[in-house]
């Protein structure tokens, strides 16, 4: 008699097919050659996975204040998990490694996360500062300035997106300019 209310207690597991959208779009922005080549973000395995972190922050952080739920929130992060899990496999990482760099992983993420948020409360510079330690390896400063603007650009565009456009993948973030081109 109660199975008309069993749909209160399960979470809604969003599809696969949006969650597997979302996050391509992330790792195709983060593989954007503009990063590497004018910005500075080094284009090793560190400064790669910086760049795909920043970029998940963004969407995560959107999909929070959107009301996106925190099911949708919780299998982005699930596929990022299998993803850094499956990566560091194709690497070659012994099956007794994986679990210690996977914590790592969550470590990264929640520390550079928190930063990001922090930075945001405080100033334009705060965020810079963040992004030159955790992306720059703390060089360059004016590059994570550049880097900055462009994070606050993709929030802005982010909120202007509607939850379901940003929910179905209905959205792009904002293209990087080539060095010495105008915004």
């Amino acid at each position: 008699m109660l199975w008309p209310f069993n749909h209160f207690r399960k979470p809604r597991v969003p599809p696969r097919s949006t969650i597997e959208t979302i996050y391509g779009m992330i790792v195709t922005q983060a593989r954007e050659p503009l990063f590497y080549r004018d910005l500075g973000v080094p284009d090793t395995v560190n400064g790669r996975f910086d760049l795909l972190l920043l970029h998940l922050w963004l969407v995560l952080r959107q999909l929070k204040s959107a009301g996106a739920g925190a099911d949708l929130s919780q299998a982005l992060f699930d596929h990022f998990c299998v993803d850094m899990d499956d990566n560091l496999r194709e690497m070659g990482v012994g099956d007794l490694t994986v679990p210690k760099r996977m914590q790592a992983f969550g470590e990264a993420f929640y520390g550079r996360t928190a930063a990001y948020d922090l930075a945001l409360t405080d100033s334009d510079e705060a965020l810079a500062q963040s992004l030159c330690k955790n992306i720059l390896n703390g060089r360059d400063i004016d590059k994570a300035r550049e880097l900055a603007t462009y994070a606050r650009r993709a929030m802005a565009e982010l909120s202007r997106v509607d939850l379901a456009a940003l929910v179905q993948g209905g959205w792009r973030f904002p293209a990087l300019q080539p060095a010495g081109e105008a915004a």
